[in-house]
Order: structure tokens, then C-alpha cells, then sequence
């Protein structure tokens, strides 16, 4: 997912608790899901700004090049400036964006099946964007 295009807030905000008992009906459950969805968006955005950090560095640091390197910093501020994962992770909750299967009674946890479709259109997203890039 482009988690740089989600329309989630920046700020936290108070929320309808019964907004989130529409899928679950258990709002302990709905939060256990959230906070799972919440982690992985975690680790893809570390992932993402770690390979784009990578890019930058070199063997041979010295303090000069590191206070002038201002393409790192502007990628370090906007990745600050993103929504923090657990809002992002909410947002996709209420805009039932988040697939949920209980294993009790067919509902429960995040299925890890549409989390790889997901991830596969992603990466087909990702080629097309350097195709376009190269030209």
C-alpha cells in the first residue's frame, strides 16, 4: 500500500468507540487487529526509508558531508511528517480496508493471503514507477 497517498489524520482524534464494534463486536479484538496492522505498516515504512537511506551512505564519512547531505535530511522530515502507523492503521480499519478472519468463528486476524496480493501489486506498482523513471 502507498501509505504516502492515505488520507489518515496526522493528529489523533477522539473516536466513536462504537465505530469499532461493527466487525468484530469485541472492541479488545478490534485493537489486538489494529495494533497488528499497525506494526507491519511500521516495519514497511522503516524498511522503505532505510533502502532510501542506504542510497547515501558511503565508506568514508567525514562530518562535513554529513551535515550537508540535504536529500537525506528532506527524506528523513517527510518521513516524519507521515501519519504514525497506528492512524493509518485505524483509517484503514473504518474505511474496511483491513480483511479480518476469526479461526472460532470465522472472523479473526489479518489475513496473510491479501497482505501478498497486496504486497505483489506494490511491487508491480514499484516496476512500472522505474520503468518510467529510466526514460
Amino acid at each position: 500500500m502507498d501509505y504516502k497517498r492515505t488520507t489518515a489524520d496526522k493528529t489523533t482524534k477522539t473516536r466513536n468507540l462504537n465505530d469499532f464494534n461493527n466487525t468484530t463486536e469485541n472492541v479488545y479484538e478490534t485493537v489486538s487487529m489494529i495494533s497488528k496492522r499497525a506494526n507491519q505498516i511500521s516495519q514497511d515504512l522503516k524498511q522503505e526509508l532505510y533502502r532510501k537511506i542506504e542510497e547515501f551512505t558511503s565508506q568514508s564519512d567525514n562530518l562535513e558531508e554529513v551535515f550537508e547531505n540535504r536529500e537525506q535530511i528532506e527524506i528523513t522530515r517527510f518521513y516524519e511528517q507521515l501519519p504514525k502507523p497506528t492512524l493509518i492503521a485505524i483509517n484503514e480499519y473504518l474505511n474496511d480496508q483491513i480483511v479480518y478472519r476469526n479461526d472460532e468463528n470465522g472472523k479473526g486476524v489479518v489475513s496473510e493471503m491479501v497482505l501478498e496480493v497486496q504486497q505483489a501489486i506494490e511491487n508491480k506498482e514499484n516496476k512500472e514507477r522505474a520503468k518510467r523513471a529510466k526514460r
